[in-house]
């Protein structure tokens, strides 16, 4: 109980305290010391609480819910403040309702129902905190040296530095908050609070796209919030109890009762874990600087909607019609997410879409629920929040000192930033290559749709695995690729940015080859704790050879990083033709013009063109959420 009240209110504390540090120093010392204190209460929560089957603490506080109350008001006067000012319509309106139904609903209704196990853990929670506690705060150490760097690159703005790392902190306290809560009124407060946070910090530039792809953030997630009080109003009028809890219970032994507020959940949970058609909020999240694109990409936003669907697996797997709509989504996401991710250049829109594509698939895992699946979507969350979060730091470096997000700009990495460029090849064989943790809870995915024959959902994993494998092994060519200036820029790095790179790396090694243990003493737990039948989708021998391999790969990557290169007479190079300027690696062609020796790579921008496949996307899933909440209310109008 104390620790979770810590874990939930120091980051709260920090956060009140850096809105008024403005001295980097200060701020440095403070940051690194908050984060180095969360992480290691974080470590010893969980260390003290593994294997743990589930644990609900008898807590309640009338505090607590009118705190809830005045955040739910600050919430939405913040949000329709902003629309007045920037004159944008339908978040000023959907900000509005929102308010008006969180008053009416708290006092009106949840007022009367008391939630005696107020806050709860399982080793769901246990894992989503270790994300949260390590992956978060190594973020926030991250973004010392990097904000640094960006505020020196827009020195003719104001310095907003302070209000950005008190956001970043209220982030990890909100995520917390969401992991713990048993009551479903102060789990919907956490839960909006994430969204005004990501808002704030998509905005952060104040730039005109900044501030379009915000409030297309704040609309879209506003939308799911109002399927949450959709769900809220039901349990408390017709279920009687706002217990996280007792709501997933009597939606696995009686599933027609909870049919509408299940499907409303879901809707929720699948906007905020970017799935079409609401994924285009988290592709304008990349005009934020990197830190918080990392941020909601790995260990906070994104991952409390997958949170959320993973813990209503047990109603999915009895309750046909929000489960066919997880499933369906989650799959369509994954394999057209994948392909567009084929077209892009850009390395952070690669990157978003692939956390789409990914998210993708551990929602239609949830929507599965089988055990195996589960077993599968804990993995995948844990290795894409890992993974992903080092794959974002690394691009927010390399701009920084390359000059370029491009992939085509990163050619020769492994000379011009030696140790970034095998932490990102590192980032990037995590994603899509064996023996590292996410192909493997991917091979996990399968094993559980052959099972269930899910055949349906097998291709469309076929498919967008398919497009995974092209849209990764393009990037990590150009690594290696040829490039005019070879010396390298790494020298500028900071040592806050090199601690959290570095920290993201051993995760990765260490995750890897601890898989039967988290197997053994994190994921089967959990599925003891819902399921009759605890099983592992795959074996714990299976699980050592990979994660032996894994740090065998990983070592053979770094050794010699910091060996000399071998002195020798330096060739000049053979460009097919007349040399113009080797140097610049340049010749003079059959037509006597003068060309630039390049390799590029293959975009098929007319195949998998944003513009061809992403009206497929929107429209086929918004007819899937369509049909799914008409079903629904079908179903509860029989049923009452």
């Amino acid at each position: 109980m104390e620790m979770i009240g810590f874990l939930i209110l120091f980051p709260l504390v920090i956060a009140a305290v850096l809105l008024f540090i403005k001295n980097n120093s200060v701020r440095t010392a403070i940051v690194c010391s908050a984060a180095a204190i969360i992480a290691l209460a974080t470590l010893v929560f969980c260390a003290t609480n593994i294997a743990t089957p589930g644990v609900y603490i008898e807590f309640s506080s009338q505090i607590i819910d009118y705190i809830c109350a005045l955040a739910s008001i600050l919430i939405g006067v913040c949000v329709i403040a902003f629309a007045i000012r920037y004159k944008n319509v339908w978040a000023g309106i959907l900000a509005g309702v929102q308010l008006v139904a969180s008053l009416v609903f708290e006092f009106a209704f949840a007022h009367g129902i008391h939630v005696a196990y107020g806050l709860y853990f399982d080793s769901l929670s246990v894992a989503m905190a270790f994300i949260i506690g390590i992956i978060g705060t190594g973020i926030c150490v991250y973004a010392l040296g990097y904000m640094e760097d960006f505020q020196r690159e827009h020195a003719d703005e104001k310095d907003r530095r302070p209000v950005f790392f008190a956001i970043m902190f209220l982030f990890l306290s909100a995520m917390y908050a969401v992991v713990f809560s048993n009551n479903m009124s102060w789990l919907f407060t956490a839960w909006e609070i994430t969204t005004v946070c990501s808002f704030l910090l998509i905005g952060y530039t104040r730039t005109e796209e900044a501030i379009r792809n915000a409030f297309r953030q704040i609309i879209m997630n506003i939308a799911g919030g109002l399927g949450f009080s959709v769900a809220l109003y039901f349990c408390a009028i017709a279920l009687k109890t706002l217990s996280f809890y007792e709501f997933i219970a009597l939606g696995a032994y009686t599933p027609a009762l909870v049919v509408l507020p299940a499907s409303a959940l879901a809707f929720a949970g699948l906007t905020k874990a970017a799935q079409m058609p609401f994924h285009t909020w988290l592709l304008g999240a990349m005009v934020a600087p990197t830190p918080t694109s990392a941020l909601l990409h790995s260990s906070t936003m994104v991952k409390a909607g997958v949170f959320m669907l993973v813990k209503l697996a047990p109603v999915f797997v009895v309750s046909m019609v929000p489960s066919m709509m997880v499933i369906l989504v989650g799959g369509i996401t994954f394999m057209l997410a994948s392909f567009m991710a084929i077209s892009q250049s850009n390395a952070k829109r690669v990157l978003a879409y692939s956390t789409i594509a990914n998210l993708g698939l551990i929602v239609a895992c949830a929507g599965v629920g089988t055990p195996e699946a589960i077993w599968a979507a804990i993995f995948l969350i844990l290795f894409h929040a890992i993974a992903k979060s080092l794959l974002f730091l690394c691009v927010g470096t390399a701009e920084h000192h390359i000059g370029s997000r491009n992939i085509e700009d990163m050619d020769l990495l492994f000379e011009r930033m030696p140790k970034l460029a095998r932490l990102m090849m590192l980032g990037i064989m995590t994603m899509f290559i064996a023996p590292f943790g996410m192909l493997i809870s991917k091979w996990a995915t399968l094993v559980s749709l052959v099972e269930m024959n899910q055949v349906v959902l097998l291709v469309l994993l076929a498919f967008g695995s398919a497009a995974t494998f092209m849209f990764w092994a393009k990037w990590l060519g150009k690594l290696s690729g040829i490039a005019a200036a070879q010396e390298s820029v790494e020298v500028t790095v900071t040592k806050t940015e090199w601690a959290s790179l570095y920290l993201m790396a051993a995760l990765i090694v260490l995750c890897c080859f601890f898989l039967p243990v988290i197997s053994n003493y994190i994921v089967l737990p959990y599925i003891a704790t819902v399921y009759a039948n605890p099983v592992a989708a795959l074996g714990d021998d299976i699980l050592w050879i990979t994660g032996i391999l894994a740090v065998v790969v990983t070592l053979l990557l770094f050794v010699g990083l910091n060996r000399k290169a071998p002195k020798g007479k330096k060739a000049s190079v053979y460009l097919a033709g007349v040399s113009a300027d080797n140097a610049n690696r340049t010749y003079i062609n059959a037509m006597s013009q003068r060309s630039e020796a390049t390799v590029r790579n293959w975009y098929l921008e007319s195949l998998f063109g944003e513009s061809r496949i992403k009206p497929i996307g929107e429209i086929s899933c918004t007819l899937i959420i369509i049909a799914a909440f008409a079903m629904s209310l079908a179903s509860i109008t029989a049923v009452f």
